[in-house]
């Protein structure tokens, strides 16, 4: 495959995105029609983070949420959502999941639009084994699967007999900040924080994912070579949870049908602009990330006036900034 590393990425705009908008589900659609999200993530010592991507998957319009987390939290996470169903899993002492969590994941496999696997978890090695264990029985169901955080360790720790970087059968969208990409590739972190998207091309291709390539500047990248770009956003989104945020978003736009790419480019979007409403409103520094999804819903009904006036309107802007 040849990836055409000479073109620009298209930025994030309010043009590309009119012309690039969100399934919209009917006016009398149901729970399910709007999509089931699974969120698999939380742990004894971060159970706020599967909480606040969860919320955030609501918020931006999944009809259906269940949420599969350690068996010592569930009941805290179930009464902090009261909307969701919730999975208590078998844990191990250094707070990861045993694969014994497939089989009771197993039969919602049929039945989810997308899933959501890291927030809050720990053990790495333990969560790639799960993450390897479950997405062959995901194959062929058109679940969309999104890998944040320490999910993303299943890329450097394949199942046995196969040599890392893995490379997915089925795409999936990975998330890492410049951190995690130096983690997952072995490159310095000075370098990748340059931001040359070059690094998110090659790894989308070799990985065979959706790459979104997380700081100031975002690149999301196609394994075939496509490329987009974000800049905007402020201080603040650089607190705890915000990722967890930003990847509930995502997984939530999956969920109603938006494939991957699309759901990386307006999840981005969405979460920076989440945040510049709360700037405005509080300032850019001490706002929290369980703030952020409280903002979302109203920029998807601004965007979605916005689509639908551009006929109308040759130019505009959506949410009245920068893409």
């Amino acid at each position: 495959m040849t990836l055409h590393t000479h073109a620009r990425p298209r930025d994030l705009d309010a043009s590309l995105l009119r012309s690039w908008p969100l399934p919209i589900p009917s006016s009398d659609a149901d729970k399910e029609e709007r999509g089931h999200v699974l969120i698999l993530g939380g742990s004894r010592e971060m159970p706020g983070a599967v909480i606040l991507a969860a919320v955030a998957a609501l918020r931006a319009g999944a009809g259906k949420l269940t949420v599969a987390t350690g068996s010592s939290v569930a009941q805290l996470v179930a009464l902090a959502i009261p909307e969701s169903r919730v999975l208590g899993l078998a844990e191990n002492e250094a707070g990861g999941f045993t694969v014994e969590a497939v089989a009771a994941l197993d039969p919602l496999a049929d039945r989810i639009n997308a899933i959501l696997i890291g927030p809050g978890m720990q053990d790495e090695e333990a969560t790639a084994r799960l993450v390897h264990a479950l997405l062959p029985r995901l194959q062929g169901t058109e679940t969309s699967v999104i890998l944040d955080a320490d999910a993303m360790g299943a890329i450097l720790h394949p199942p046995h007999g196969v040599n890392p970087p893995f490379h997915f059968d089925v795409p999936v969208l990975v998330t890492p900040h410049a951190g995690e990409m130096a983690h997952l590739t072995g490159i310095p972190k000075e370098r990748i924080a340059d931001g040359d998207d070059r690094l998110a091309l090659e790894m989308a291709q070799r990985w065979n994912a959706v790459v979104t390539l997380k700081g100031a500047r975002t690149v999301i990248a196609t394994p075939q070579g496509e490329r987009w770009q974000h800049e905007g956003g402020n201080a603040g989104l650089g607190t705890s949870g915000s990722g967890d945020v930003l990847a509930g978003i995502i997984a939530g736009l999956a969920a109603r049908g938006a494939e991957l790419a699309q759901a990386a480019g307006w999840g981005v979007v969405l979460h920076a602009r989440a945040g510049d409403r709360l700037a405005a409103r509080m300032g850019k520094l001490g706002y929290l990330a369980r703030e952020l999804p409280d903002e979302v819903p109203a920029l998807l009904e601004q965007a979605a006036g916005e689509a639908a006036d551009a006929a109308l309107r040759p130019s505009g802007s959506f949410a009245g900034g920068k893409g």
